[in-house]
């Protein structure tokens, strides 16, 4: 069950996570969204530890702007979709710059999703997205909870429609988010924080 809803009202950020299937979930997620886009948008999405990442290349033919490989030191700008580089943690500073480190996987990935969101959310407190979509492991849980507890939204890929359901699942049982939805109806849920997102 959702928990109380937060506000769509002053989103500065949307983190991502997803893991087994969540290439496809992407695609139906931020493919073709429109050319005025201004929210970032930053995904982790696991990859196998040395797989080159080709997310970049794939997405810039399917999204109307800007979309980059997340790099260390680099600020983050508006109306950008971000990707997390194989084989690295990425976390965002207070300052709303990236960081990138190589420390230990966490639930068996890096770069971990926990470690983005946890970040994000000291980072931006209420003026914070997360979305959590399909995935074979517990990774984003914890963020997700580290969101809502901050005062951020908080999203999660309904599990009876997800390609694998455990990471949506792990995430509600572990705090009940906003919305628990299918992708259509999360690509809603994005276009109205962007429509709110102040100039």
């Amino acid at each position: 069950m959702p928990g109380a809803r937060r506000s769509t009202q002053g989103i500065e950020l949307v983190a991502v996570g997803a893991s087994a299937g969540g290439i496809e979930a992407l695609y139906l997620l931020l493919a073709d969204l429109p050319a005025d886009w201004r929210l970032p948008v930053v995904v982790v999405l696991h990859l196998p530890e040395g797989h080159e990442s080709h997310l970049v290349e794939v997405f810039r033919h399917r999204v109307p702007f800007a979309v980059e490989e997340a790099r260390d030191k680099a600020p983050i700008e508006s109306g950008t979709l971000y990707f997390a580089v194989p084989g690295y943690h990425l976390s965002i500073e207070r300052d709303a710059s990236f960081s990138l480190s190589c420390e230990a996987p966490v639930h068996y990935s890096r770069p971990s999703i926990d470690l983005l969101m946890c970040s994000a959310a000291d980072a931006f407190g209420e003026r914070l997205a997360g979305f959590l979509l399909t995935g074979a492991n517990q990774d984003g849980a914890l963020g997700m909870h580290h969101i809502h507890a901050a005062g951020g939204l908080t999203a999660v890929q309904d599990p009876s429609v997800a390609h694998v359901p455990t990471m949506p699942q792990a995430a509600i049982d572990a705090d009940a988010p906003d919305h628990v939805l299918p992708l259509a109806a999360l690509r809603e849920l994005l276009l109205e924080l962007d429509a709110h997102h102040a100039p």
